[in-house]
C-alpha cells in the first residue's frame, strides 16, 4: 500500500491491520549461559577483537549525541575507529539527555543500607513487572558501579556529603539510597561529561560531527546496515553516508502523544525507518507515564514539564478526602487530607514505582478528588520537609526545581503545595536487540532508549541515565568489536557508494516522500494532525486501555493518515530551513508507529507495568499479569503501511527473580 493510498473502508482496514500473523520465535543467541553474574565477563572474553591498527580502517555511524550516543561516539573514537556522528540539534550538548533531573542509579552501597548488584538487579526486574531479560538487567547492575567511577574521573560534580563523600538519595520502587545526583541537573552534568570526551575526539579528527542533520532512512545492502540517508536541516541538502556499522542512539518515541515531557524535536524517525528496513520493533505499547509533571493548563501547550521524581523523597502527595473540595490547600485541615500513597502502600509510601503512582493519581482524580483546573492534579507538599529540615536545606537539595516550578506556574512551592499530574515521559519499547545490542539487521545497533532491552514494562526512576551510559561507554564498545572482527573491512568493487542500486533506491524513496509532502498543498498544519493523533493516543492508549478503545483507535488512525495525505500544508521548499517539512515527515512515521502501539496493546491482553488493561486487574485495582500467556517480548516485523505486521515472540526465562504479584504495600 502506498503512503498516499486511497482508503475507502476504514473499518476493514483496521480489521486487516489487527489480523496479525505469528512468525518464528526470535531468540537472543548472544547471551552466554552459566551463572548470571558471570555472563557479561564470559561474553566479553568470547567476543572477537579488532587489532588497534585495523580499527582506523573501519567507519562507524552514530546517530544521536545524548548520553548513549555521546558516550558511544567518544569511546569508539578513543579506541581508534573513525566515527561519523549526527544530531539534529545545533550542538551535541543540546541532546534531550540534558533535561534529566533527578539522578543515576548505581549499586555502590555507600550508605551501607543493604544495597548490592544483586539487589539492583532484583529491583529492576521486579520494577519492570517481570517483562525484561535477566541477562541484560544483571549486566546493567554490574556496570552501574563502573559508570560512577567513569563520571567522577571526568569531573562530573555529583553532590557530596559534609565529609566529601558522594551523596545518594532514594528513588521510586526501592528501599535503599542508590541514586547519585547533581542537584536537579544530573542529566546536564553527565551529558557535559560525555560531550567533553566527544569534543576531544572531534578536535582530534576521529569524530566527524554533523550537527543540524537528521537521519531519514537506513541503507541496508546484502542484508547488512551500511549507511544512512540524512538531511541538512539548514540547507535542505539530502546526502548519503556509509559505514561498516550503524548505531542508533536517537532516543524514544514518547512524542507520538504530542504532549509529553520530551523535547519538541525528539522523534521516532530513525528507529521507525530502521524498522521499515527490517529491524524488529519490540513492546511498543510499553510507555511510561511519569507521576510528577506540571499539569496541562490549556490547548495552547505543545509540551509538558517534568518535576523530578527526587521530589518524592521529601514531598508528600495528597488530595482532599472529600469530592469537589476546592478550598486552597493551606485551608484544608490535616484530618481532611488523604495521603493516598502512604495509606495504600505503607512500605514504600510516596516512593512507589512510577506506573503505580501514576495510576493512583488518575484514580483519585477520576473519583472527583483532583485539585486545580479541571480537577486534573494532586498536591506534592513540602510543608513537613521544610518544618523538619528547614527551608535552607530544602533549597540546597531542590532549589533549581522549585525555581523552575515557580517560573512556570507563578506559585511559590515553599509556601503552597506543588500541583502535579502524570504525563508521558519515557518509552520502554524500542528496537529489538540481542545481548550485543544488535538489531535483527546485522550491523545495526540500537542503544539507550532507542532499544527495548533493560526495563521491561516499567522503568525505575534514575535508570535511564544508567542504561544510556552503560550502553555507550561499556557495552557497545565491546560488542561492536565482535561484529566488525567477523565482518572485516571490505575494499574494492563491492564497496557501497552513490552508484549502488540500493543506495539510489533508498535515496529516491526519501526524496519522493518529501516531495509528496510539499506537493499536497492542503489546509491543515502538521501540528494540527500531530495534536489530533496525540489526543487519540492519550485517550485510548494512555494510562488505561480497553479493547473497545484500542479498536476504536485502530479504526481512527488510518482515517487520520488518509486525511493527512489529502490536507497537509507544508509551505516553502525542501531546499531550505523548513520546520514544517521536518514536522510533517515525522508525523508520517508517528501515524504508522501509533498503529503498531495500539495493536501491541490490544494483543497483550494483560496488565503489566505501564501497560494497564482495565479488563485485567486485581480486586484492589492493581495490574494483573497473565504470565502463562504473555511472558515474552513481542517483536514486530514490518510488512507495509496499513498491513498486518508479523509477531515474533522472545520467551523470557526467569531463573533468579521469579515472577510474583508485585507488592509495594
Amino acid at each position: 500500500m502506498d503512503e498516499m493510498a486511497d482508503i475507502n473502508d476504514m473499518g476493514d482496514i483496521a480489521a486487516e491491520f489487527a489480523a496479525y500473523t505469528t512468525g518464528a520465535p526470535v531468540v537472543d543467541t548472544k547471551a552466554p549461559g552459566g551463572p548470571v553474574n558471570e555472563r557479561w565477563d564470559t561474553r566479553r572474553f568470547e567476543a572477537k577483537l579488532v587489532n588497534p591498527a585495523n580499527r582506523r580502517k573501519h567507519t562507524v555511524i552514530v546517530v544521536g549525541t545524548g548520553l548513549a550516543g555521546g558516550a558511544a561516539g567518544a569511546t569508539l573514537a578513543e579506541q581508534g575507529y573513525h566515527v561519523v556522528q549526527f544530531c539534529y540539534q545545533d550542538s551535541p550538548r543540546r541532546a534531550h539527555s540534558i533535561a534529566a533531573q533527578g539522578g543515576i542509579n548505581a549499586a555502590k552501597n555507600y550508605r551501607n543500607d543493604g544495597d548490592s548488584v544483586h539487589r539492583l538487579f532484583y529491583d529492576t526486574v521486579k520494577g519492570g513487572d517481570f517483562r525484561a531479560r535477566e541477562s541484560n538487567v544483571h549486566r546493567l547492575a554490574q556496570i552501574s558501579v563502573e559508570i560512577i567511577d567513569q563520571c567522577v574521573a571526568q569531573g562530573v560534580p555529583f553532590a557530596r556529603e559534609y565529609g566529601g563523600l558522594l551523596d545518594t538519595r532514594s528513588f521510586g520502587g526501592v528501599q535503599v539510597s542508590r541514586t547519585f545526583y547533581a542537584r536537579g541537573q544530573t542529566g546536564q552534568q553527565l551529558l557535559l561529561g560525555a560531550y567533553q570526551a566527544l569534543s576531544r575526539q572531534i578536535a582530534a579528527g576521529t569524530v566527524e560531527m554533523h550537527a543540524r542533520t537528521e537521519m531519514l532512512d537506513l541503507i541496508v545492502v546484502d542484508g547488512r546496515a551500511r549507511g544512512i540517508v540524512a538531511r541538512d536541516l539548514v540547507t535542505g541538502k539530502i546526502d548519503t553516508y556509509y559505514a561498516d556499522a550503524v548505531v542508533l542512539a536517537s532516543g524514544g518515541y514518547g512524542n507520538v502523544f504530542y504532549l509529553s515531557t520530551n523535547a519538541m524535536n525528539s522523534n521516532a524517525t530513525a528507529i521507525w525507518r530502521a524498522h521499515r528496513r527490517g529491524a524488529y520493533f519490540a513492546n511498543p505499547c510499553f510507555t511510561q507515564i511519569h507521576p510528577t509533571c506540571i499539569p496541562r493548563t490549556g490547548e495552547h501547550q505543545s509540551k509538558l514539564t517534568l518535576m523530578s521524581e527526587s521530589l518524592r523523597n521529601d514531598g508528600r502527595i495528597w488530595v482532599p478526602k472529600a469530592k469537589g473540595d476546592d478550598r486552597p490547600a493551606n485551608e484544608i485541615p490535616e484530618d481532611e487530607r488523604d495521603y493516598y500513597l502512604e495509606r495504600i502502600y505503607p512500605a514504600f509510601g510516596n516512593l512507589v514505582p512510577r506506573d503505580i503512582a501514576s495510576r493512583a493519581a488518575k484514580n483519585v482524580c477520576d473519583e472527583g478528588r483532583g485539585v486545580g483546573p479541571g480537577g486534573q492534579g494532586v498536591y506534592l507538599d513540602f510543608a513537613d520537609a521544610i518544618a523538619r529540615m528547614g527551608r535552607k536545606a530544602v533549597e540546597e537539595k531542590y532549589g533549581n526545581l522549585f525555581d523552575m516550578y515557580a517560573r512556570i506556574t507563578a506559585e511559590d512551592p515553599y509556601t503552597v503545595p506543588m500541583r502535579i499530574y502524570p504525563a508521558v515521559h519515557y518509552t520502554m519499547g524500542g528496537l529489538w536487540v540481542d545481548y550485543d545490542l544488535q538489531t535483527t539487521v546485522p550491523g545495526l545497533f540500537a542503544i539507550g532508549e532507542a532499544n527495548f532491552s533493560d526495563h521491561g514494562a516499567n522503568r525505575l526512576g534514575a535508570s535511564a541515565l544508567m542504561q544510556g551510559l552503560a550502553d555507550g561507554y561499556f557495552v557497545l564498545p565491546s560488542t561492536i568489536n565482535d561484529y566488525l572482527a567477523r565482518n572485516p573491512h571490505r575494499s574494492g568493487d563491492d564497496d557501497v557508494n552513490d552508484e549502488h542500486p540500493v543506495v539510489q533506491e533508498v535515496l529516491a524513496d526519501t526524496e519522493d516522500r518529501l516531495r509528496l509532502l510539499l506537493a499536497v498543498d492542503g489546509d491543515r498544519t502538521p501540528d494540527s494532525f500531530h495534536r489530533e493523533l496525540g489526543e487519540l493516543m492519550w485517550e485510548f492508549c494512555g494510562m488505561a486501555r480497553t479493547e473497545p478503545g484500542l479498536r476504536k483507535a485502530l479504526e481512527r488512525i488510518p482515517q487520520i493518515r488518509e486525511e493527512f495525505w489529502r490536507r497537509i500544508k507544508v509551505p516553502g521548499t525542501g531546499e531550505e530551513f523548513n520546520q514544517s517539512l521536518e514536522k510533517a515527515n515525522r508525523i508520517v512515521d508517528y501515524l504508522e508507529l501509533a498503529e503498531l502501539m495500539c495493536l501491541d496493546a490490544l494483543h497483550r491482553d494483560e496488565s503489566c507495568g505501564g501497560h494497564f488493561r482495565e479488563e485485567s486487574q486485581t480486586p484492589d485495582g492493581e495490574a494483573a499479569r497473565r504470565d502463562e500467556e504473555f511472558t515474552y517480548a513481542a517483536a514486530w516485523e514490518f510488512t507495509d503501511t496499513g498491513e498486518a505486521p508479523v509477531l515474533h515472540k522472545e520467551d523470557l526465562v526467569f531463573e533468579y527473580v521469579h515472577p510474583t504479584q508485585r507488592s509495594y504495600a
